[in-house]
């Protein structure tokens, strides 16, 4: 079972959240991070650059394939996570600490709320598992 953060917010990309204040740190979930296999490189976008909800802004490929990584919130990218760039296993070993992506400036707070909490992010992986 993958293991789901219960402060963090989640999309149904597969994303997650963690907001403090107005910003916000996103990665990919344990979820999606378990599904690509081992994660060989990280596409990052520029800091500065702005993103909005649901829009791609990076990807991450695996030696299986390549995924698009969607933002869960909009705003500005504040940092990236360079560690990334020469170790993107890091996104397998730790999904929601060491492996974040990026940071934002939130541009609409209340975005968050049109995300899943944890609970009902574990119930949308248990059915999309369902499916497959």
């Amino acid at each position: 079972m993958p293991v789901i953060v219960k402060d963090l917010k989640y999309a149904d990309s597969h994303e997650w959240a963690k907001v403090d204040g107005n910003s916000a740190t996103i990665g990919i979930t344990d979820h999606a991070q378990d599904h690509l296999g081992d994660v060989v490189y990280v596409e990052l976008p520029e800091v500065g650059k702005s993103i909005s909800q649901g829009s791609g802004f990076g990807a991450v490929e695996s030696v299986k394939a390549t995924s698009d990584v969607y933002s869960p919130v909009s705003g500005k990218v504040t940092e990236v996570n360079e560690e990334l760039n020469s170790s993107p296993g890091l996104i397998n070993a730790s999904p929601y600490e060491n492996g974040w992506i990026i940071k934002v400036e939130m541009s609409d707070k209340d975005e968050i709320n049109k995300l899943m909490d944890s609970d009902q992010y574990s119930k949308f992986c248990q059915e999309e598992d369902a499916k497959h």
